[in-house]
């Protein structure tokens, strides 16, 4: 899964690590969320990469850096009801005459987030892939 970077060291009061919980955390994500899978766009990285943070601005995410050598985009999201900021990181890697995009959110805190991060990254790739 894509990793923190930019936002590594800028989550405040946050209680959940940024490092990717292992095959385990991978194997339930699976199994909780099987439509949820990398995108494939038929652009190159750099219009990935800019079409994926200009999606983020869209969905009213706070776009917190934007890496295009990286392929890398990192922003914040508030949840509606309570207010909790949780993070989200888009990789971008070439894949043949396009690019596949990878996307991951995390919340801040709390031990489980309802289904909020796999919603707001449904949401992310529906808009990315045009389906929204």
């Amino acid at each position: 899964p894509p990793a923190f970077v930019a936002l590594r060291d800028r989550r405040p009061g946050a209680t959940n690590p940024v490092e990717y919980g292992g095959p385990a955390v991978a194997a339930q994500q699976r199994a909780g969320y099987p439509d949820l899978a990398p995108a494939v766009l038929p652009v190159p990285p750099a219009q990935a990469v800019a079409r994926a943070a200009a999606v983020a601005r869209e969905l009213g995410w706070t776009v917190v850096a934007v890496d295009p050598a990286a392929g890398r985009v990192e922003a914040s999201d508030r949840t509606r009801w309570f207010g909790f900021t949780d993070d989200v990181v888009v990789r971008v890697a070439p894949q043949g005459t396009g690019s596949r995009v990878d996307v991951r959110s995390l919340s801040r805190v709390g031990g489980s987030d309802v289904g909020a991060n796999a919603r707001r990254v449904r949401a992310f790739l529906a808009r990315l892939t045009g389906g929204a």
